[in-house]
């Protein structure tokens, strides 16, 4: 398995929308493996090949606490969307940003698994949340297209000014939670990012 390059905001290719996979193989399978590794090795719960440079439409997701219960949707699109309720959203595009974002509680999903076959999935909470956050991707939009301006501003320059201390090996001064400025997206590690 290989481990992938996740692109982080705000790179242009984030916002390609991607197209349907028409191909079934061995070479989608083993390439949704290597985004289930990609996901796993960067603590997330959700990766979409978008996320790696690749524009198709394939997310691949895993909630569970023990992370053995992956889940791959190919050309996902989405049937019902019910409820609405608020809740903490990151992304492994935005490393270390969290912020409230309000989701349909409860969706039903089609999609292809990698044998191109159909089927339909229910799902409410953590992994409903999950699949539109993935199924955004694929349409080239990042959950801080929900957020201000104002904030968006903010978090552009708090992750170029981190990416150019990664670069120069300078160390990062991590604030204690609340420290933030006011209006600043907050790090939390208890969300897991999307």
């Amino acid at each position: 398995m290989t481990k992938l390059v996740i692109l982080e905001y705000p790179d242009p290719r984030l916002r390609k929308k991607a197209t349907a996979v028409t191909v079934f193989d061995d070479a989608l399978r083993h390439f949704a493996n290597n985004m289930l590794e990609t996901m796993y090795a960067a603590k997330g719960v959700g990766l979409a090949a978008t996320q790696i440079d690749v524009h198709k439409r394939l997310i691949v997701l895993d909630i569970s606490e023990r992370r053995d219960q992956p889940l791959i949707l190919i050309n996902p699109e989405l049937l019902k969307l019910e409820g609405s309720g608020p809740g903490e959203e990151g992304c492994l595009s935005l490393p270390g940003i969290y912020d409230k974002l309000s989701r349909a509680t409860h969706i039903r999903v089609r999609a292809l698994d990698c044998k191109g076959e159909s089927f339909e999935l229910d799902a409410e909470g953590l992994l409903a949340v999950c699949i539109q956050h993935e199924m955004d991707h694929l349409e080239g939009k990042l959950f801080v297209d929900y957020l201000s301006e104002l904030k968006r501003q903010l978090i552009r320059r708090r992750l170029e000014k981190e990416r150019k201390q990664r670069s120069t090996g300078s160390e990062l001064r991590v604030l204690p939670l609340g420290a933030a400025a006011p209006g600043a997206p907050m790090r939390r590690s208890s969300t897991p990012a999307l």
